[in-house]
């Protein structure tokens, strides 16, 4: 019914465009598999990440490596002030969930409209020019866009699990997720923890804001509606299991992408939506699957 290369296209086409979205949803994941905490105020780090790149670009012609260092800088900075000036705060008061959730939300409100006052509500890019250079490659159209984006999906996942695997902090990481009061007990900083997160959920954020920017045009309340595509992700994938969420990623805008056979273009955000509450309906904890038993070897008679 299809040819096969119209199918490696969309198939393509769904995996690069997925990196923004994996590099989103693995920084929301991770801070809040460490904290518990839904913070959409990552949603304003974003916007602070992109605006950040485009300022140094194209107000004061900044090298690229300077911009994206700037947005580096700042985006650390803004989520390092709100962990120690806000959520620690509330920590220390025992608010409840729903405060935290509310605090997250306006910061990420207030980060919008400043945003809007400085920089306008016009859609804008980080370069003069979206398009990408194309080859073409067994019938497949392949970007330069493409091979950047999914070059950084993998390099950073690959990092993040070195990290949590192979390295003091990444296991504190793990330690505190499970059981913060626990792993206090044998001398981890649960505070140390948070904004450890903090940092890296940061530098996926600019990473997936750089990808955004440069693949299509940004207004500042634009990271919410992407924010909320992680939110469907985390909650496919599992509260908790970062990788898991990653790979909920990938299937969502493989999904997305091959719906255009069937459905047209504008149902594909219903499609998404559609998904998310039959995740919390049917599967609060995430999608799993099932685990092979191990067959046990027949002991040899004697």
């Amino acid at each position: 019914m299809f040819e096969p290369v119209i199918l490696v296209q969309i198939l393509w086409t769904g995996i690069a465009t997925s990196s923004k979205y994996v590099l989103l949803t693995v920084g929301f994941s991770l801070a809040l598999k460490v904290t518990g905490l839904w913070n959409f105020a990552q949603a304003g780090f974003m916007t602070i990440a992109f605006y950040t790149m485009f300022a140094a670009l194209n107000w004061f012609d900044m090298p690229l490596v300077v911009a994206v260092l700037l947005a580096v800088a700042t985006t650390v900075a803004a989520s390092l002030a709100t962990e120690k000036w806000g959520l620690d705060v509330l920590r220390e008061r025992q608010s409840g969930s729903l405060t935290f959730f509310i605090f997250t939300l306006i910061l990420a409100e207030f980060i919008f409209y400043v945003t809007q006052l400085i920089f306008g509500t016009e859609p804008q890019t980080l370069f003069k020019t979206i398009l990408s250079p194309v080859q073409i490659i067994g019938g497949v159209a392949v970007s330069q866009w493409d091979l950047i984006a999914t070059s950084m999906m993998v390099s950073g996942l690959v990092l993040l699990w070195l990290f949590m695997s192979f390295t003091k902090e990444g296991r504190f990481l793990t330690a505190v997720s499970d059981n913060a009061k626990l792993a206090e007990l044998y001398g981890i900083s649960a505070k140390r923890s948070f904004r450890v997160a903090a940092v890296i959920s940061a530098l996926f954020l600019v990473a997936s804001m750089y990808l955004v920017g440069s693949h299509g045009g940004v207004v500042p309340n634009t990271p919410i509606e992407l924010i909320l595509a992680a939110v469907i992700a985390t909650l496919l994938g599992g509260i908790g299991r970062v990788f898991a969420a990653a790979a909920a990623s990938i299937f969502l805008a493989l999904l997305q992408s091959f719906s255009i056979l069937f459905i047209d273009s504008r149902w594909q955000n219903l499609l998404l939506y559609g998904f998310l509450f039959a995740t919390i309906l049917l599967f609060p904890r995430g999608v799993r699957l099932p685990r092979l038993r191990r067959i046990k070897p027949a002991m040899a008679t004697r």
